[in-house]
């Protein structure tokens, strides 16, 4: 039997057998997959490199957004208060416009006073004392003149005590000086004397008052 070549062997290996394992790879494809192994560290810190510059980017942006915002903020709060302080300024423009009528009618009451005397003088006084609590009426004054009521801290001050037992304790004998509200809001209490020594006021007449 004629022993086959060394070199034939190596240029034409037997074929595996059925089931066996597969051949190991060659060497040249061994070193081109450790090469390309070597370049997946490199792909991964550009990727991270891209994350990071977008973050960046983003951060930018809000942080622009938030400037632009704040001062559009400021700008409104601004205005805001420049109209706030236009409105008062027309209110009391308004008010002030409202009230010269009254002051014509004071000086020709006074002038009527200076050539024909005093007579007719509480006429004159009267009728433009009048006229200015219907001017302050109408822009939402109140007079608070509780005389006779159940007296409200809220809307008045006792200066005195009166003994009455003829009344409820604790009701308004007498208006030394009048309030005046606008809205609910109290401008300046009423000072009143407030009666002691009566029936306690019961609550529901309290509530009804």
């Amino acid at each position: 039997m004629t022993t086959p070549d060394k070199d034939q062997v190596l240029e034409n290996p037997a074929p595996a057998a059925a089931g066996s394992p597969e051949p190991a790879a060659p060497a040249e494809e061994v070193l081109n997959a450790e090469i390309i192994d070597e370049d997946a560290p490199a792909a991964s810190e550009e990727s991270s490199d891209d994350a990071v510059a977008k973050a960046k980017a983003e951060a930018a942006d809000w942080q622009d957004k938030y400037l632009r915002l704040h001062a559009e903020w400021d700008t409104y709060r601004r205005r805001t208060t420049e109209q706030r302080a236009e409105e008062k300024a027309r209110a009391t423009e308004k008010l002030v416009e409202s009230l010269l009528p009254v002051l014509d009618d004071f000086e020709r009451t006074i002038d009527y006073a200076t050539t024909h005397g005093e007579e007719g003088l509480l006429g004159g006084v009267e009728a433009v004392h009048s006229k200015l609590v219907s001017v302050l009426e109408r822009d939402g004054v109140q007079v608070i003149s509780p005389e006779g009521q159940a007296f409200d801290a809220l809307e008045a001050q006792a200066v005195a005590t009166v003994d009455d037992p003829s009344v409820p304790d604790e009701t308004v004998a007498q208006v030394y000086q009048k309030g005046y509200r606008m809205g609910s809001k109290v401008l300046r209490p009423a000072m009143v004397t407030v009666t002691t020594g009566g029936p306690k006021r019961e609550v529901e007449e309290a509530s009804n008052e």
